[in-house]
């Protein structure tokens, strides 16, 4: 009993502990609210006081940031006002300096208007006056003024020309003799610039042999070694009696070397049959092949010629084996390049230009055995397949007058062509031949009815007909021309082709001076 009395005594006074502790906690949480609360509104009260505080400060600064902009704005007002002052007062002085300046203008224009006045008063009467002794002068010369002025001016006019005619024929006499001193000067100093060595050629060759029983073997079985070889080269073998040789004869000098240097190698092997003079023949055609190429080259750096194409400088080097008049072509033609190079370099031409238009200008020969057409004809051709320079093509043309020669280098190459092949030595025929030549030639192109006279020219590669018009009309000089031709063909040699040309026209020259 006692134990559960104990008990709820103890429970009551937990219950009351624990309403008692309520209670204090909860007195204690309404005192701590209201102080919060009484320092929340301390400190809104204190922040409105600030802002109040903070908002009085900026509108004082504000005001007086305004008052001093203001401030500032009048004094600069101020000054513009000032400034503004001057400028009007500057204003006003240009102003009364011009008005003083406009009216000293003013008064100088009166001035020169009044002197032009008086100069046009003073004209009048000097014109006047001129007039009176003009009119008096007329009646004392009898002619009006026109007529004095006409009379003076003719006796002017030809004064002036006998004068410009005496003037002019005095400079070309003068210029003519200089002309004449100064190419004979540079022809002198080319020639003797120019030292060349000459061998005359044929168009035979030797071959030196061991003895007449070696002759034999070449003749073989029945001929057939001999017929061989002239097969193979082209050339024609004369085994006659003379010891120890035998000739080679054939016109194309580079089938007649091919044959010689095979007969060469025969003779030195001693086996001769056919097999083996095809083989001799072939080896010998590649040595010429060989020999051509360098001596094309050694010609180009002879003369300092650079850039030719191949095919120029192979059909260079087949000129070493031409010759004209027993004029070694390839010799010739390095000779006319150092010639025109020096009379080039004193005319002031490109040097250059020069020695290669003079290397070239004979190119045609090379190929004159193969091909029909004369060599200049033939040069051009191939000068122009590989595409020269077109100054270097027309002086080739030119270099025998088969067009008209227009550019210094024209001149250039005709002269140095002229001087290599007329120096003593250079060619065979004298002047006697030639001349019987050119006569034949004109012979025979002379000996048809109608034709008036006959000119050969170029050197026999041209030959001119002049016909009578009232008997040879156009139809028949094409006629005309073709059996001269013919007719030249059959009775004269001649290396080339001889151009006819058939003239029938008037001809009125005179000289424009």
């Amino acid at each position: 009993m006692e134990l559960w009395l104990a008990i709820v005594l103890i429970a009551v006074a937990a219950v009351a502990g624990i309403a008692i502790g309520f209670l204090v906690r909860k007195s204690i949480a309404e005192k701590k609210i209201g102080s919060a609360e009484e320092q929340a509104r301390k400190l809104l009260e204190d922040a409105m006081k600030g802002a109040e505080s903070a908002k009085k400060e900026s509108i004082i600064a504000a005001k007086e940031e305004i008052f001093q902009l203001k401030k500032e704005a009048d004094f600069d007002i101020k000054e513009r006002r000032k400034e503004v002052t001057r400028q009007e007062r500057r204003l006003a002085q240009k102003e009364e300096t011009l008005d003083g300046k406009i009216e000293a203008l003013e008064k100088k224009e009166q001035s020169l208007q009044d002197k032009h006045a008086a100069a046009d008063k003073l004209r009048q009467e000097i014109q006047s006056t001129l007039d009176g002794q003009l009119a008096m002068l007329e009646k004392i010369a009898n002619m009006t003024a026109e007529e004095a002025k006409a009379e003076l001016i003719t006796k002017l006019d030809s004064e002036i020309q006998h004068e410009t005619a005496l003037k002019i024929a005095e400079y070309e006499e003068k210029f003519k003799d200089e002309a004449d001193v100064r190419a004979r000067d540079i022809l002198s100093l080319a020639i003797q610039r120019c030292a060349a060595d000459h061998v005359s050629e044929i168009s035979i060759s030797t071959v030196q042999i061991p003895g007449d029983e070696m002759k034999g073997r070449i003749i073989g079985r029945e001929g057939r070694n001999i017929r061989t070889i002239e097969q193979l080269t082209g050339v024609d073998l004369i085994i006659d009696d003379t010891p120890d040789v035998i000739t080679v004869s054939g016109f194309d000098p580079v089938r007649r070397e091919i044959a010689r240097i095979a007969l060469e190698k025969l003779v030195s092997d001693g086996r001769i049959h056919p097999a083996r003079i095809e083989e001799m023949v072939e080896k010998a055609r590649r040595d010429v092949d060989s020999a051509i190429k360098q001596a094309g080259e050694r010609a180009v750096f002879e003369t300092g010629v650079h850039g030719l194409h191949p095919e120029l400088i192979k059909l260079l080097g087949r000129m070493k084996y031409r010759t004209s008049y027993g004029q070694n072509a390839l010799r010739h033609s390095i000779e006319v390049s150092m010639l025109a190079g020096v009379i080039a370099d004193e005319l002031g031409v490109d040097v250059t230009m020069a020695r290669r238009a003079g290397l070239l200008h004979d190119i045609g020969k090379a190929v004159t055995a193969e091909v029909e057409g004369s060599h200049v004809q033939l040069g051009v051709e191939i000068v122009t397949k590989y595409k020269e320079n077109k100054d270097i093509i027309h002086a080739i043309e030119a270099h025998h007058n088969d067009v008209e020669s227009i550019t210094p280098l024209d001149f250039i190459i005709q002269a140095a062509d002229a001087i290599s092949a007329a120096r003593p030595g250079a060619r065979r025929e004298d002047v006697e031949n030639y001349i019987k030549r050119l006569q034949k030639l004109e012979e025979v192109a002379g000996s048809f009815d109608g034709i008036e006279k006959t000119f050969a020219i170029q050197a026999g590669r041209e030959v001119r007909i002049m016909v009578k018009p009232e008997m040879v009309d156009d139809d028949k000089m094409k006629i005309l021309a073709r059996d001269i031709a013919k007719k030249i063909e059959g009775e004269l040699d001649y290396p080339g082709q001889i151009k006819v040309s058939v003239i029938r026209e008037s001809r009125i020259v005179d000289y424009a001076k």
